[in-house]
């Protein structure tokens, strides 16, 4: 008996295996460093969370407020680490030129001759003779282990201290509605489109078509001005999320009509003729026959618009103020990429905050979105 061995077949599944690794990566790579220590994620890099890391430190002991004196000796005494860290001193060192020195439980013999001892779990002690006179304590350059560390601070911090947790709440209240209405209005038009027959139907469908290649970036100033004047003339504050809604909307209705369309046409011809001849108003037949079998359609759509809105920055730039009420996600990344971009707990945190909803809105619907994509492509 012969085995045929497809090739090919083969050859796609690792293909698409291939880039589903290069998609889960980063996107692991990411989850895992908004709960990480901040001190860890500074210095080494997410596949390490896992192990135990060796760090270089720099801390300082206790001053002259803190010594006490015991049997003619001012003794300072202290932990160099935060409590239940969990590291361990592997080496230690008085001077930046030399910060591997000392083994734990050496004794390091300063100028003064006074002397310091640095232990295994943190602990030192710092002896002299003579009393000490300094505020600050001394600087003890140390080679520590560091064992992983997972923390919710990066959330609590970006959430409620950054202001990110407002701008997720604004992002919300922009992507819906801007997903909602043009789906609502596209649907009756590409029905009308589809199923209507009236004067110039070819000839504004090509426009639709034709609108496709115009960048949005063409239009941004000039909606924006009508806009102003519009709230002008009425008194009405132009920069809001009716605003906005109307702008995504607007940049989103020529796509949308082309997709629902390019779906609507694939459906059985005979299925509306029959309801037509049952008495069925294009109403009724909308309703009760198109948008049941359009499910997967809306579905990829919806997909297809809200990715957009949500990582929209440009017009959420454009028609939307900064302050905290109305700032959205991306544009509140912008920023923080700006002042915390040394702090990459809070960077990544936050990017990965503004992940959540699109992954959860995506694998929700991923069942119609193939379905919805591919349905326009085979006639009945």
């Amino acid at each position: 008996m012969k085995i045929k061995i497809n090739f090919s077949s083969i050859l796609s599944q690792l293909l698409l295996l291939f880039f589903v690794i290069l998609w889960i990566t980063p996107t692991f790579g990411l989850f895992i460093s908004s709960f990480r220590d901040k001190d860890q994620l500074a210095i080494s890099g997410w596949w390490t969370s896992l192990v135990t890391t060796e760090v270089n430190e720099i801390h300082r002991t206790k001053g002259k407020k803190d010594q006490v004196e015991d049997e003619g000796f001012y003794i300072i005494k202290g932990n160099l680490f935060k409590k239940d860290e969990g590291k361990k001193v592997l080496s230690y060192g008085v001077t930046s030129k030399n910060i591997n020195a000392y083994k734990v439980g050496e004794i390091a013999i300063l100028k003064d001759k006074s002397e310091i001892i640095v232990f295994e779990n943190g602990n030192y002690q710092w002896k002299s003779k003579s009393e000490f006179k300094k505020k600050k304590g001394r600087r003890i350059f140390i080679t520590a282990t560091s064992p992983p560390s997972f923390t919710l601070n990066n959330y609590k911090e970006v959430l409620f201290k950054e202001g990110l947790g407002q701008a997720f709440l604004n992002t919300i209240a922009v992507a819906l509605p801007a997903t909602l209405i043009p789906l609502i209005i596209c649907s009756f038009f590409s029905y009308s489109l589809t199923w209507m027959n009236f004067f110039g139907r070819d000839l504004l469908l090509a426009t639709i078509i034709a609108s496709l290649v115009v960048p949005l970036q063409m239009s941004l100033i000039p909606i924006l001005t009508i806009y102003n004047d519009l709230g002008a003339l009425f008194n009405v504050e132009a920069k809001s999320f009716p605003g906005v809604w109307m702008a995504h909307t607007g940049f989103g209705l020529a796509s949308t009509t082309f997709l629902l369309w390019n779906f609507m046409k694939s459906l059985p011809n005979e299925m509306l003729e029959a309801a037509k001849v049952d008495g069925a108003s294009h109403y009724d037949t909308f309703v009760r026959i198109v948008i049941p079998l359009s499910i997967p359609a809306f579905a990829s759509i919806f997909i297809l618009q809200f990715l957009w809105v949500w990582n929209d920055l440009l017009v959420g730039l454009v028609f939307l103020d900064k302050h905290p009420s109305e700032i959205i996600l991306t544009a509140k990344l912008k920023e923080l990429l700006g002042s915390r971009g040394e702090n990459w707990e809070i960077l990544t945190t936050g990017a990965f905050i503004s992940m959540t909803v699109p992954l959860f809105i995506f694998f929700s619907l991923q069942r119609f979105f193939i379905r919805g994509l591919v349905a326009g492509s085979v006639k009945g």
